[in-house]
């Protein structure tokens, strides 16, 4: 018994350890310093920021956008067309004397291009009082008249535009223009139009429109420009388009190659041209590839084509 050793196994041997402990209050108020700490940097966090951000924003307002030497002072309006600049300063709703910075470009261009007319639009500023505006006009090249209902119940007809991607306008009246309507200015007339199509400022979607419309830009690149005019252009088949000449001439074309089909056009004129007595196309069908079918009619009995309003160059586009 006095010779028993002593078990060496120290998981089983405890030694006596110091044992501290703190009050419960004690623990609590620690924690709540921390708490109020971390609250108070926080709220001098924001208090500086919102005192930095309030304070950026009067400084900005008092030195840059509510500052009279950012006044505007003149709206500069260039167009590539025929609108009044006037006009064009009404359209973009700038009062002369608001400050340039703080002008929202982008409502002032989102407003001038909701306006027909107006095909796309540039707004910049030049400090210290300048608002430039450059405009590109959209230029009608063909006519569409719609019946509407008046006021007393009957109908009257009213003139519609179309641009050559197919954009639908009002006539452009005499008090936006700045310069007179020229007395004669005519555009082939596109019959056939579902009415549903007829949404002025809108797109029209339909194939047969669009094709008409290339056919009118084409044939103003054409060989048959100057010989011929394009008077109507009925769209109203699925596949064809069916032309009628100034001459009283008809020509039908499909959608597709129509540079293809106005050259034969030149190439059959010019044939029956050469006859000992010269004769003009009254019927041409050009929808057809080969064996093309055509009735001719002596040159004699058909009017003159009335010479044609030149246009005015659209090449200055460029330099607006």
């Amino acid at each position: 018994m006095w010779f028993k050793r002593k078990n060496q196994n120290r998981r089983l041997h405890r030694d006596h350890v110091l044992d501290v402990k703190l009050r419960a209050d004690q623990v609590r108020a620690g924690r709540f310093r921390m708490v109020a700490v971390g609250l108070g940097i926080c709220f001098t966090l924001v208090a500086a920021t919102l005192v930095f951000w309030r304070g950026g924003e009067w400084l900005l307002n008092r030195f840059i956008y509510e500052n009279d030497a950012f006044a505007i002072r003149s709206i500069d309006v260039r167009t590539d067309g025929v609108i009044a600049p006037e006009q064009i300063r009404k359209w973009a709703m700038v009062r002369p004397d608001a400050n340039l910075l703080a002008l929202d470009l982008l409502r002032v261009k989102r407003d001038l291009e909701l306006v027909p007319f107006i095909k796309s639009s540039t707004v910049e500023r030049v400090l210290p009082h300048t608002l430039r505006i450059r405009i590109s006009e959209r230029e009608p090249i063909a006519e569409i008249t719609v019946p509407q209902r008046t006021p007393d119940g009957g109908f009257e007809s009213v003139n519609y535009y179309l641009d050559e991607e197919g954009f639908l306008m009002p006539g452009l009246g005499a008090s936006l223009r700045a310069s007179p309507l020229p007395a004669n200015e005519q555009f082939p007339q596109l019959t056939g139009i579902s009415s549903a199509e007829i949404r002025p400022g809108k797109q029209v979607q339909s194939p047969s429109v669009h094709a008409a419309l290339r056919l009118i830009v084409e044939f103003d690149q054409s060989p048959m420009a100057g010989v011929e005019e394009l008077q109507k252009i009925d769209v109203s088949a699925a596949d064809i388009l069916q032309a009628v000449t100034a001459q009283g001439g008809e020509v039908v074309f499909s959608f597709n190659d129509i540079h293809r089909q106005l050259s034969k056009w030149r190439q059959a004129h010019d044939w029956f041209q050469t006859n000992p007595q010269p004769q003009a196309i009254a019927m041409i069908d050009l929808s057809i590839s080969n064996n093309i079918p055509t009735r001719p009619v002596l040159a004699s009995s058909v009017p003159a084509i009335a010479p044609k309003v030149a246009k005015p160059s659209r090449i200055r586009k460029k330099n607006v």
